[in-house]
């Protein structure tokens, strides 16, 4: 699952983030949409990585796909004080540059994620938003793991529709272990975007630019949905900022 061209990486806690930009990330994107390779595409924060620290599976799966984008800005600052010329590529802002720039080249994306008719919305609203975009298919996921058979069945579909891009709103880690499971099998990349979907169709309201300039959208969206995000931000990321600490300090005492 890997390209020629992939970027180099630097680690965050064992998880190898790519050294990459948003536009290098549309380039390659756009590069693989003409070869027959599956791909996975993680689009890394904080809690991601996090999850990979406690869950070995979790943690070969980025360790294998073809890129790992720095999402979070604490995971963008590691980066650059190792030197790296990296900058944030999140979902949000990722899907739209692609499906813009996708448009010249005949792009063929398939949606697949949100909750009930979520997809559909995302694909409405993209079709309104960029003219000549092909949108091949979108899907809801059923509520409960998909079976094998089911699986088999909404790749299928997949490739029936020759998508060159599948874009997963699925949440992590259920996004990861299931375009890891899919990706094998078919010729498309396989791009987790998390709450994408929700944002764009307007089911979730972003932070403003200046909140997330300034590493302020978790406050924003802890306040939206603090019953479901206190763990990722009261638990996680402190946990997350004293192993960094102290993986510092003992790297200068090794």
């Amino acid at each position: 699952m890997f390209s020629p061209h992939s970027p180099k990486t630097y680690d965050v806690l064992g998880v190898p983030v790519s050294e990459i930009n948003l536009e290098t990330t549309v380039d390659l994107v756009l590069e693989w949409s003409q070869d027959s390779v599956g791909r996975v595409v993680c689009i890394r924060d904080v809690h991601g990585v996090m999850r990979a620290q406690d869950d070995p599976h979790l943690l070969r799966i980025h360790r294998e796909a073809a890129l790992v984008t720095p999402d979070g800005m604490p995971i963008v600052m590691i980066g650059k004080l190792q030197g790296r010329r990296v900058s944030r590529v999140c979902g949000p802002d990722l899907l739209p540059q692609v499906i813009d720039q996708g448009r010249a080249e005949g792009l063929r994306h398939y949606f697949f994620g949100g909750g009930e008719g979520i997809a559909q919305q995302l694909a409405d609203s993209l079709r309104e938003r960029f003219p000549g975009v092909r949108i091949v298919g979108s899907e809801t996921p059923p509520y409960h793991p998909p079976s094998d058979e089911e699986n088999a069945m909404i790749l299928e579909r997949i490739t029936q529709s020759r998508a060159n891009v599948v874009w997963v709103g699925l949440g992590t880690p259920k996004q990861e272990f299931w375009m890891h499971r899919m990706a094998p099998q078919s010729t498309a990349t396989f791009i987790g975007v998390g709450a994408a979907f929700d944002f764009h169709t307007g089911k979730v309201s972003r932070a403003p630019k200046w909140m997330q300039d300034h590493m302020l959208e978790w406050l924003y969206r802890f306040a939206a949905e603090p019953r479901r995000l206190w763990h990722r931000y009261l638990v996680l990321a402190p946990r997350f900022a004293l192993q960094v600490f102290m993986r510092g300090v003992a790297s200068k005492f090794s």
